[in-house]
């Protein structure tokens, strides 16, 4: 009897992408192609078909029998009598996952197409019927067959012929019940993975009210590009810690699943994993070519606004436009002294980002990017936390990874870009462009927007913790005779002293160096309509007050004429307004608390966004009366 598929049967599943129970489930008859083993003897995986639309999935393990016997196979139906349509990460379609099935036909003549479809009730038939009809035509018992046969061979007979020649630890991989990642869900009993480490975080200890303990994160994606990230605590973590190395394929098994933290999940998946002491892990060197390398979501430069001081990490690829030589930064948590390395790039917006490359990477990749920036390299970032320092900044964590000159599509459009038009074009840096389209208070010159009155009449805001506002505001007066900047190692920026004998010494580097930088370190009055309030500012805020960097103020200070040049500058700086971004917090002074108020970012009025910003106010006051 001639069967064929059900017309639109993949946009009924999309339709109803989890019905409730196999009641729910229409008729749905599609052809099975690409039937191959998934390394399970009892796992399979296909691609549905209905003629117009097809679907990627796997089908369940029960029907192992059926498929070993030859009643399901590549281009046979089957009828699906219960689903389940699960989301693909970073893709727009989805993988069906087949809980019940039975078999329809076996293999048809070739793969139905949309016009094998018709009104007409034209079928296509199964090819041993094809074949009967064939050999009957030809009267004398001999069949005539085309120059090019179509053998349909069923996934058992494939399975048999692929692993005949197989070396001995390649058949034992057949053996493993290997699940792809998006089929993965809490409620599901034993399985195994095979996955590639694309990222790996360093050891860190914590302490809780439960004790001390330490934990690491790795990121693991699949050969369908799926992503997931397991977590490992206490003997876990010593267990696997250098079990699991970067870049290498391993199966796992015995771990858990939970639904993925929000505030701390770095890939796109719904689930997040933990491996226990009891898990298993095995390195599978024979399979890495199966398995895709680090896959990134890149963000333009230009939208990194949202994301400052937000908990997700973000994916940045640019042309590296500056390298900082290497510092060394004392940390504040342990006193231990890290490297860091600053760099600039820069893409398609035509905006600069500051990214700093800590520890390993600062020393290793950053050398590498400091050796070749006079050829302009592309870096491709993943896992970077979005900070607020001068406007918009990056920094690079324990599970970063960086790669130098990347062979993708985005890299070669940016080197695209580039040579023929980037090259020669004006860069203007991210931070200087903060809009109000910015998600939380942190993060916007326009959001938690107050006048100075704000501060002054409130002297315990920011007791428990500091807090973030934003002011419009002018710089009113610059005492001139302060202490404004303050002699800085040329390498980490800490303060120096003058060395016994000659030159300057860094308690920071623990080195003589012959000479030092200046950098600012002042306090300014700043104006609104409702009051005055004082600010402090740094090198940063204070230069883009000033206008010069602080060793050329330092030279009109020392320049005795009657124009005074450096009174002119200071005065020439006074009565500019700026967007300034303040955080309020509360320290002790001669056994007082006192409010302080430090510029943490600092912008130039866009009066067309002010504008905007300002009938947007006028709206909501409407509204709300």
């Amino acid at each position: 009897m001639a069967k064929t598929v059900t017309p639109g049967a993949i946009s009924i599943m999309r339709s109803t992408p989890s019905p409730d129970s196999s009641g729910d489930v229409p008729a749905i008859v599609v052809q099975v192609l690409d039937l191959k083993s998934t390394g399970s003897r009892n796992r399979f995986m296909f691609t549905a078909n209905d003629g117009k639309m097809k679907l990627k999935g796997i089908l369940p393990s029960n029907v192992e029998s059926e498929i070993l016997s030859g009643s399901i196979q590549n281009l046979g139906l089957i009828r699906i009598l219960h689903y389940t349509l699960n989301d693909i990460p970073n893709k727009s379609d989805k993988y069906l996952v087949v809980n019940k099935c039975e078999a329809v036909s076996p293999a048809l003549e070739m793969e139905i197409g949309s016009d094998a479809i018709e009104e007409s009730g034209i079928l296509l038939k199964p090819k041993q019927e094809f074949e009967v009809e064939n050999q009957a035509k030809t009267g004398a018992g001999v069949l005539l067959k085309p120059k090019q046969e179509m053998v349909a061979k069923s996934a058992a007979q494939i399975v048999h012929e692929q692993s005949r020649n197989m070396a001995p630890a390649a058949r034992l991989a057949m053996t493993r019940r290997v699940h792809p990642l998006v089929s993965l869900n809490p409620y599901q009993g034993s399985w195994t993975i095979k996955v590639r480490v694309t990222s790996k975080g360093n050891m860190r200890t914590y302490r809780n009210a439960r004790g001390e303990g330490c934990v690491f994160n790795v990121e693991l994606t699949d050969e369908d590009g799926t992503q997931i990230q397991a977590t490992m605590f206490k003997d876990a973590a010593r267990k696997f810690y250098d079990k699991l190395e970067m870049g290498k394929v391993y199966y796992i098994s015995r771990g858990t699943l939970k639904v993925a933290n929000k505030q701390f999940k770095t890939v796109q998946n719904d689930y997040e994993m933990t491996l226990n002491e009891n898990s298993e892990v095995e390195e599978a060197s024979s399979e890495a070519s199966f398995v895709p390398e680090t896959k990134f979501n890149f963000v333009p430069i230009d939208m990194l606004g949202p994301h400052v001081n937000g908990k997700e990490l973000i994916d940045v690829i640019g042309v590296v436009q500056s390298v900082s030589p290497t510092m060394s930064i004392r940390r504040k948590s342990n006193n231990d002294i890290i490297p860091k390395r600053d760099i600039t790039i820069a893409d398609e917006t035509k905006k600069t980002v500051v990214v700093s490359l800590w520890n390993d990477l600062a020393t290793t990749v950053g050398q590498e990017l400091l050796d070749s920036s006079d050829q302009s390299p592309i870096v491709a970032i993943k896992s970077l936390r979005v900070g607020d320092f001068q406007g918009v900044s990056l920094s690079t964590i324990s599970r970063s990874v960086v790669k130098v000159n990347p062979e993708t599509p985005e890299a070669e459009k940016l080197r695209s870009w580039f040579d023929s038009e980037g090259k020669g074009s004006s860069m203007d840096s991210v931070g200087s462009g903060i809009t109000a389209s910015s998600r939380n208070g942190s993060r916007s010159m326009y959001s938690d927007r107050v006048f100075l009155s704000h501060f002054t009449s409130n002297p315990s805001l920011g007791d428990d913790k500091p807090a973030f506002f934003s002011v419009r505001a002018y710089v009113s007066f610059i005492r001139s005779d302060q202490t404004m900047w303050y002699r800085a190692c040329k390498t980490c920026n800490k303060k120096v002293t003058e060395a016994i004998g000659s030159g300057y010494w860094c308690e920071g580097c623990q080195k003589n160096d012959e000479g030092c930088s200046l950098r600012y370190i002042m306090v300014v009055k700043v104006s609104d309509p409702s009051g005055e309030a004082w600010f402090s500012t740094f090198n940063e805020e204070a230069e883009h007050i000033i206008g010069c960097p602080a060793d050329e103020l330092n030279q009109l200070r020392s320049q005795e004429n009657e124009e005074n040049p450096y009174q002119l500058m200071l005065k020439q700086a006074t009565w500019v307004p700026h967007l300034f971004r303040v955080s309020v917090a509360q320290h002790e002074y001669m056994g007082e608390k006192r409010q302080r108020l430090t510029v943490r970012g600092i912008a130039p009025v866009d009066f067309a966004a002010e504008s905007r910003f300002l009938l947007e106010e006028i709206s909501k006051e409407k509204a709300s009366q």
